[in-house]
């Protein structure tokens, strides 16, 4: 593995010119890599697509489901049996059916949260700032072992209009970063 500068851009032709300047400054064509980042969860890592098995937040979402469920249907039957005069015998099966539906949405979504449990609101914060993901587009990277070359990969893309300048430890073998992550944290370039 090697150190592995690389920048985001909007437009491909801006990327493909870095990557020409990026070769003329000296950096081999085959340590170089250019290409499309999809947007977050759309990386298809599981075979039904998406990038995770679960969404965030949604750990206690089928115990929430379960506790809302039975005292949706309890409090179901207790309005079925109250309106059973009025709308007949089925009336305590089905309201106790829509009080159990209701009851196991309202479970599961209060217990969604973004938050892991015994974490506070700042360092909640504080993660998801460490956790900055790579946005959409084009990606230039290029290998860069020496920190003169990484400074001066720095240079060239930055002179192109790179976003996002991040440095990474990886493979480029042929023009294709083989051991690319999209869903990575960020490493920022400094500066």
């Amino acid at each position: 593995m090697t150190t592995i500068i690389a920048g985001s851009f909007r437009q491909q032709d801006a990327a493909q010119s870095a990557v020409a300047d990026l070769v003329a400054a000296g950096f081999a064509v085959d340590q170089t890599a250019k290409f499309f980042v999809n947007p977050p969860g759309q990386h298809d890592r599981y075979p039904i697509g998406g990038d995770e098995d679960e969404s965030p937040g949604t750990e206690h979402a089928a115990e929430g489901s379960a506790a809302g469920a039975a005292v949706g249907s309890g409090v179901g039957v207790a309005v079925g049996l109250a309106t059973l005069p009025v709308l007949g015998p089925a009336a305590p099966i089905a309201a106790a059916g829509v009080g159990a539906y209701v009851g196991s949405l309202y479970g599961a979504l209060g217990n969604t949260d973004d938050k892991k449990s015994n974490e506070t609101q700042d360092e909640f914060e504080e993660r998801h700032h460490r956790e900055q993901t790579r946005k959409s587009g084009m990606l230039v990277a290029v290998c860069a072992s020496a920190v003169a070359q990484q400074k001066s990969a720095i240079r060239v893309l930055r002179e192109h209009g790179a976003t996002d300048l991040e440095r990474a430890e990886g493979n480029i073998i042929a023009g294709d970063w083989t051991d690319f992550d999209p869903l990575a944290p960020l490493n920022p370039v400094a500066g």
